[in-house]
């Protein structure tokens, strides 16, 4: 098997010699490199450190070592070096074969940090690590390997014979000498025999005379092009703040400035002006030659909420999905390096490699999006917090609907609340009209704009103002319904309803992304005349063009804003008024901030309700909430229509109050009556397979082995099921799921730790294991 070429991970290094053949020292000169993998088990290996390797490799750095029967080399991770102890087994251990990079990708506090996720979220140490480093920077995307020449400064002949090799040298090959000495520093051959004015044989004579020497190193392709599109943005000054803002940002300064690793939870209703709080709360940051790192859901990655940070800082960095692998390389290395003062970017952003971290900021704090759903199944607040203990820095947590987790901190005060209760300027909130849409007769008629909604949208475009509509359901309509037996159309991968896009004609799985033309008859009974239910973003938007045809509409949704720069598209037109009506999903429900929009309208608020989660009325109570705050920001006010088959449900009512306060503490009484989370810790343990027997007979043996370790461990851990979870197939797979509960989470992780090496393994069927799930299906 040919060996992969060693790759260096920053621009213009040079890349290290390939380490020569080690032989066995004896015991007392073992010198070991812990290293742990990219795989499910959390173990750390022990590999012998070449000689020729030991004056560089540590703790942080990426290698390439054999690993398995096979020997297949892997890229693997080193968090710790040092000599063999007395207690280590005199097998032969396998040596490290390669370091993969010039500089460590971790320092000593992310190597905390990464081990506390591992143990924190019940996965491997390896997988954390390989799930920090972006693929781009692993692969040196917008790099290539490059061949230099130099001067030889040390060579196995006396001085003098080397200067009378020099002085006898033809003239072409004196030249290329003198171009690389008055260089001092490598030149490529074409830039080296363009300045000699020579071809390739005098610089391959020098090499043969050992005067010269070749070799390779990596620089920079990088186009840039994410910094190119924000090119133009004008400087701007910090606004004036109002006293609200004003003791915000007094309370960050002392804790900045004090260098406390605290957490402080900003509790601003929309309009308040947290983003001008956040913003010279990093000037201060900047101003000791610190970073900030900014997270925010990748929804609100808007290219408005971008230019507020470009238009105040000489160096933002915007790590998103969207981003090439070769720009979120450059991205890395401007950050490692210092270059970089504020860091905006969705979950992962947590992980950037700022050097000299100040402040962290979580806007939007409530977002489920802040929780990874593939292993390592972290949440990016918890990590924050961890994060902003080991640097000693200040974590703010923002939001105008908290989540009752970090509304719990701050009762217990675990963590410190900063309150922002009104809007900037004393603008009133939009006041909020619940309409009960069950005797509408459009509504009736199957029309997704009812009666009251319709008039209100009609006074407030003749006003000469903006509408923005929020229906959180893609396509025309999410289910296909059979008159003859009652049963909606199921993707036949997972049990769940075909949604029927208008604009292709297609039947699709919003799960498994699964298509096909809308059968004509009942894949169960037969009957034909398939019926089509409910409206989507789609059949909302063909309404609304065909009720006010004199106004201009968009949509926005994952289906039509996938094209580069899709969305900055839309916003600017609405920004400019040249769109009158703005339709869409959650995309739309939060960071936009546009004056003239005078009227929102909720036209489903039932969507989330009634789904058999944990979390649906406090997800219902924020979405309502914050898309409420669209309106309102201009002089000429505004107004929220929120449509609901269930006006007196409690998460609505207190939405249209704009009353968090007496919601969170309405819903907290029902947690701690159930002694759920945040009064307790959930983990959930998922199974899966193509058997749905196997699997549910494979969930009552774990749960039961998990139940009678609690017993004999003596920990007060419960078992809560197992059940089938609420989406039973799944991308063909059958899915049962049950519950560890406790009132600490360290007794769920002691449990696990306990037996996870014991568990039977099934073949065919799969689990894992999500500690704090935000997402039930």
């Amino acid at each position: 098997m040919s060996k992969p070429k060693q790759q260096s991970l920053f621009e213009e290094d040079e890349l290290p010699e390939n380490p020569m053949p080690w032989e066995r020292e004896s015991a007392q000169d073992l010198y070991l490199a812990q290293i742990v993998l990219n795989r499910p088990v959390d173990r750390v290996f022990h590999y012998l450190v070449p000689e020729s390797m030991r004056s560089v490799l540590r703790a942080g750095y990426r290698v390439r070592v054999p690993f398995g029967r096979g020997n297949q080399f892997v890229a693997a991770y080193c968090v710790g070096v040092g000599p063999a102890d007395e207690n280590q087994p005199s097998i032969r251990l396998k040596a490290v074969e390669a370091i993969l990079d010039n500089r460590p990708l971790f320092n000593a506090k992310m190597l905390k940090l990464t081990r506390w996720i591992a143990d924190r979220y019940l996965c491997s140490w390896g997988q954390v690590l390989e799930c920090v480093v972006p693929a781009g920077v692993k692969n040196q995307a917008g790099t290539r390997l490059v061949t230099v020449f130099e001067l030889v400064t040390a060579v196995p002949r006396a001085e003098n014979e080397v200067a009378e090799v020099i002085s006898k040298l033809p003239a072409k090959q004196h030249a290329v000498f003198n171009v690389l000495k008055s260089a001092n520093k490598p030149l490529t051959l074409d830039e080296l025999t363009q300045a000699a004015n020579c071809g390739s044989g005098p610089v391959q004579s020098l090499k043969k005379k050992s005067l010269i020497r070749s070799l390779q190193k990596r620089v920079s392709q990088f186009s840039n092009g994410d910094e190119a599109a924000y090119a133009g943005i004008k400087k701007e000054d910090d606004l004036q703040l109002n006293v609200d803002q004003r003791r915000a940002l007094d309370q960050l300064l002392s804790a900045i400035r004090g260098k406390e690793g605290s957490t402080f939870v900003l509790h601003g209703v929309t309009g308040s002006g947290k983003t001008e709080v956040y913003i010279q709360a990093i000037r201060e940051v900047v101003s000791y030659g610190q970073q900030a790192i900014v997270l925010v859901p990748e929804i609100s990655l808007t290219p408005q909420a971008i230019q507020r940070f470009r238009s105040r800082f000489d160096s933002v960095a915007v790590l998103h999905s969207h981003l090439s692998d070769s720009d979120r390389h450059y991205h890395w290395q401007n950050i490692a390096a210092g270059k970089v003062q504020v860091i905006v970017g969705a979950r992962s952003a947590v992980f950037a490699p700022a050097p000299h971290l100040g402040l962290i900021i979580i806007d939007e704090e409530h977002e489920t999006s802040f929780k990874q759903e593939t292993a390592p199944r972290y949440h990016a607040r918890e990590v924050a917090r961890k994060r902003s203990q080991l640097e000693g820095v200040p974590l703010i947590l923002g939001s105008a609907t908290p989540t009752l987790n970090s509304w719990l901190r701050v009762i217990e005060k675990k963590d410190t609340l900063i309150s922002m209760p009104n809007r900037v300027n004393n603008l009133a909130m939009p006041g909020v009209n619940i309409i009960d849409v069950r005797n509408d007769a459009r509504i009736r008629r199957n029309e997704s704009i009812g009666r009251v909604l319709t008039t209100g949208m009609q006074h407030a475009l003749e006003a000469g103002g903006q509408v923005i509509l929020f229906l959180n359901l893609r396509g025309y309509s999410p289910a296909l319904w059979c008159k003859g037996c009652g049963n909606s159309v199921n993707c036949p991968h997972c049990e769940i309803s075909l949604t029927w896009h208008r604009d292709k004609n297609l039947a699709v799985c919003h799960s498994c992304e699964f298509s096909s033309q809308p059968p004509k008859q009942c894949p169960r009974c037969g009957a034909p005349g398939l019926r089509f239910v409910g409206a989507g973003t789609q059949r909302l938007e063909e309404e609304v063009r065909a009720k006010f045809p004199g106004y201009s509409c968009k949509r926005m949704d994952s289906d039509t804003m996938r094209g580069a720069g899709s969305h900055a598209k839309v916003l600017n037109a609405f920004a400019a008024g040249d769109v009158d009506i703005l339709l869409g999903t959650q995309m739309i429900a939060k960071g936009l901030d546009f004056p003239n929009v005078t009227l929102v309208g909720v036209v489903d608020a039932d969507t989330m309700l009634h789904q058999p989660d944990l979390f649906a009325s406090e997800r219902t109570f924020q979405l309502i909430a914050q898309v409420a705050g669209r309106t309102g920001r201009g002089m000429q006010g505004g107004r929220v229509f929120v449509q609901t088959a269930s006006p007196a449900e409690p998460a609505i009512v207190k939405a249209a109050e704009h009353d968090f306060l007496g919601f969170s503490q309405l819903e907290l009484g029902h947690r701690k009556e159930m002694n759920a989370p945040p009064y307790s810790h959930f983990a959930r343990v998922i199974l899966r397979g193509p058997q749905e027997e196997r699997v549910q007979d494979f969930a009552r043996q774990l749960a039961q082995i998990l139940s009678d370790a609690a017993s004999e461990k003596q920990l007060d851990v419960q078992i809560l099921g197992p059940a089938p979870a609420p989406i039973i197939r799944l991308k063909k797979y059958f899915r049962y799921h049950f519950q560890l509960a406790a009132a600490n989470v360290e007794a769920i992780l002691q449990l696990w730790n306990e037996i996870t090496d014991k568990l039977p393994r099934e073949k065919a069927i799969e689990y894992i294991i999500d500690v704090d799930p935000v997402n039930m299906r």
